[in-house]
């Protein structure tokens, strides 16, 4: 073939793109919130902590930062883990260095990940972790079993208060967390786990 058709179809593709850069498009005015009518929770706590249990997590709710290992040494998978990785050493050591890895790959092995929450939502149970405290990104993910360590006084109530606090939107990597990993694409039931952490360990502190 001589190419004559690619450079065709080619030349009509381009065409189609500059029509659509030549339009201007004017976007709507910003909705203004009426935030008498948003969600507003006596307990938040309360609300987070239910809110969480619906989407698979579990909540603790301890009285010092050293109660976290305590707490989570009564874990099985826990106390059998070999590989643990921690970006909130005040509370678990961990024995896997996150800031001397230099492939992610070599986090494929590790059994729990430690990550440090910076806020919570009542809401949705979801909390927001800033890439800036994780190393790589990926632990999140790829390890067996995650806990996220958070102060239960940085919850609140709804997303529209959650991404007002997010520092420097847009600027670097965050994620917001809800729960283990879940999927229902396999005749709607609900699978926990089956592509990411398979439990989620919520810790509330002081």
């Amino acid at each position: 073939m001589n190419g004559k058709p690619f450079a065709a179809r080619s030349g009509g593709r381009q065409a189609i793109l500059d029509r659509i850069r030549s339009r201007k498009v004017t976007s709507p005015q910003e909705i203004e919130l009426d935030e008498s009518r948003l969600s507003k929770f006596d307990d938040p706590i309360a609300t987070f902590v239910e809110s969480l249990a619906v989407v698979g997590g579990e909540c603790h709710q301890v009285d010092s930062h050293g109660d976290v290992a305590k707490r989570l040494g009564e874990i099985p998978v826990f106390r059998d883990a070999r590989r643990v990785a921690s970006t909130v050493p005040e509370c678990v050591a961990g024995n896997v260095n996150l800031e001397m890895l230099d492939d992610p790959h070599a986090l494929a092995t590790v059994d729990w990940t430690v990550a440090r929450g910076e806020f919570a939502v009542a809401e949705n149970g979801a909390i927001w972790i800033d890439g800036q405290t994780l190393p790589h990104r990926v632990a999140l993910f790829i390890s067996q079993y995650l806990a996220i360590v958070v102060s239960r006084d940085a919850i609140v109530d709804h997303m529209h208060q959650a991404y007002r606090r997010i520092e420097n939107p847009g600027k670097g990597y965050g994620v917001f967390v809800s729960g283990p990993s879940k999927t229902a694409d396999i005749e709607q039931s609900l699978v926990l786990g089956a592509h990411g952490c398979r439990t989620l360990q919520v810790f509330l502190v002081p």
